[in-house]
C-alpha cells in the first residue's frame, strides 16, 4: 500500500510538531535544573500550577485533565506532593471517594519560590524575541491543540 502523501500544511505540521517534541525535552531538563534546589521536578512544579491556577479546588481526575495528562501519572505526583506536606485534600462534597486537592502553605511557599526563580530564566528566554512573534507561535500552538482535542472527540464519538 503506497504512502500517504502530506499536503505542504502537513510538512510544515510535521516539522513544527518535531521541533516541539525536542523543544518539550529541552524544557522540562531545564526547568528540573531550575526548582531542584527546591525539591521540585518540572512535573512537580507544573501539577502545583495547576492547583494555583485553577479558580477552586479539584480532584486529580480534573486537574489530569486540565494538563493533558493521565490521571495516574498525576495521582501519583500529587501522592508524592503529600508526602511531602506541599499539597493536602479536603473533603468533595460531590463525590466522596474523589478528593479535592489544595495546596498546603509549604507547596504555596514552594511554589512561589519556584515562580521568583522562573521570571528572570523566562525574560532571558524571551531576549532578542519581539513579543508579536511569541504571541503569534503562542496561538499557533493553541489552534493546533484545539485541532487535536476535536480530532479526539470525533474518535471517541465513532
Amino acid at each position: 500500500m503506497p504512502q500517504p502523501k502530506r499536503t505542504p500544511g502537513g510538512d510544515a505540521v510535521t516539522d513544527l510538531v518535531l521541533d516541539l517534541f525536542r523543544l518539550n525535552n529541552q524544557l522540562l531538563s531545564a526547568g528540573d535544573r531550575l526548582v531542584a534546589p527546591l525539591g521540585l521536578t518540572s512535573a512537580r512544579w507544573q501539577i502545583l500550577g495547576a492547583i494555583v491556577s485553577a479558580d477552586y479546588p479539584q480532584p486529580v481526575a480534573w486537574l489530569a485533565r486540565n494538563l493533558g495528562a493521565h490521571r495516574q501519572n498525576v495521582q501519583r505526583i500529587i501522592n508524592d506532593l503529600a508526602k511531602e506536606g506541599l499539597v493536602g485534600f479536603e473533603a468533595n462534597p460531590h463525590h466522596r471517594k474523589a478528593q479535592l486537592v489544595v495546596l498546603t502553605k509549604k507547596g504555596k511557599q514552594t511554589f512561589d519560590e519556584a515562580m521568583r526563580v522562573q521570571a528572570p530564566w523566562s525574560n532571558s528566554l524571551a531576549e532578542g524575541l519581539a513579543v508579536k512573534d511569541i504571541e503569534t507561535a503562542h496561538r499557533v500552538m493553541l489552534a493546533l491543540r484545539q485541532n487535536l482535542n476535536a480530532k479526539d472527540d470525533a474518535d471517541e464519538s465513532d
